[in-house]
């Protein structure tokens, strides 16, 4: 989620910075190949490459870069058996190779452009060439988001090209801003969604409580009337007010969100859910079942749900949603007939953890 705030850094500031992208990673890597941060002038930096052993290193080559004006590209091996500088004192294993560029000229345009692009929407895919003294860049509008990274080899066997997907942040409703929406909205807002909070009650709708997020006040139909939902959006159903958290649901299920999480006990999920099938998208309890208690540990198994469901569409996007994945306990596991219907049980996305009452959960590899 770094490049997100790559890209905000960049406009707002017109110094010169340089950007740190690792090219390749083999063995045990941190961050994977297209991970990126920035260095700013002012020694300031955005996002990691690294759990923080290389991040010293990079800060000193970058005042180089900025003063040359010309990339650079740095190979790190941490294997302590092959590297006695890296290996011994980091001792993560693994090699990768990092691209120093300076932020100026052409790619501060393409980094301001795919900025422009992504707010409006629009996933842009970032492709570079390079060979011994420049690099060139495009950008192009992503159609296909399947394969996030791509690279070639020249002749020699390095690679000489790259191209990553910068996709628009994904869109996270929370709908009812009592107190645990307090504790969601901390942490989700740090994991990469454009966070926005929604409820009828002025009062409890304020930039002191929410201070980064979009605000909606009004009714669930004003609500889905204002923000137009997607089918790529995310909505956690929160408010406690039965009523409320009812006509949300209403709405929002013909939509074929992403991801619908509903907060509550199963008694009350079954009064929610009364009068209309369960469908697969809909996580009911919310989170993964970690033992959580209480409002900052139930948060943190909703984070990590969401994490998993936006891993599992990135790494499956063409796969159909909702097969083979984790189940939610919801009527214990098992379908339950409601006024003569089958109420099926709650499923999330690809590559998610099976939540089996009382065992760790696992991941499942859908097939």
């Amino acid at each position: 989620m770094d490049m997100y705030d790559v890209l905000a850094a960049v406009k707002a500031d017109d110094q010169r910075g340089v950007l740190a992208t690792i090219v390749c990673a083999e063995g045990h890597s941190y961050r994977k190949a297209g991970a990126a941060m920035l260095f700013k002038q002012s020694g300031e930096q955005i996002g990691t490459v690294s759990p923080g052993c290389l991040e010293h290193d990079l800060l000193e080559r970058a005042a180089s870069i900025i003063h040359s004006g010309q990339f650079e590209f740095i190979d790190y091996n941490l294997n302590p058996d092959e590297d006695v500088i890296w290996g011994e004192a980091v001792g993560c294993g693994g090699e990768m190779r990092v691209l120093l560029e300076p932020i100026d000229g052409p790619l501060r345009m393409i980094l301001l452009e795919a900025k422009e692009r992504t707010d409006a929407g629009v996933p842009v895919r970032l492709l570079r060439s390079w060979n011994e003294k420049e690099i060139s860049y495009s950008l192009v509008d992503d159609v296909d988001t399947g394969q996030s990274l791509e690279t070639s080899d020249a002749k020699d066997g390095v690679s000489n090209h790259m191209s990553f997907v910068i996709s628009p942040r994904p869109r996270l409703v929370i709908f009812g801003v009592g107190k645990d929406a307090e504790a969601v909205y901390s942490l989700v807002k740090q994991i990469g969604f454009h966070v926005v909070v929604a409820d009828w009650r002025p009062s409890l709708c304020t930039k002191e409580r929410f201070p980064d997020a979009e605000i909606v006040i009004g009714s669930p139909e004003q609500i889905t009337e204002q923000l137009q939902f997607r089918s790529d959006d995310y909505l956690i159903v929160c408010s406690h007010n039965l009523h409320q958290d009812k006509d949300m649901i209403r709405l929002a299920l013909p939509l074929q969100l992403v991801y619908i999480g509903i907060m509550g006990s199963k008694k009350r999920i079954r009064m929610l859910f009364e009068t209309f099938l369960i469908p697969s998208n809909v996580r009911a309890p919310i989170g993964l079942s970690v033992g959580a208690d209480g409002p900052y540990e139930i948060a943190v198994s909703i984070a990590a749900e969401l994490i998993a469901i936006r891993a599992g569409r990135k790494a499956h996007p063409r796969k159909e949603r909702g097969r083979d994945a984790y189940f939610s306990p919801l009527f214990s596991g098992r379908p339950e007939l409601t006024h003569g219907s089958t109420q099926a049980v709650a499923r999330a996305g690809e590559g998610q953890a099976a939540r089996n009452r009382g065992a760790a959960y696992s991941f499942v590899q859908p097939t």
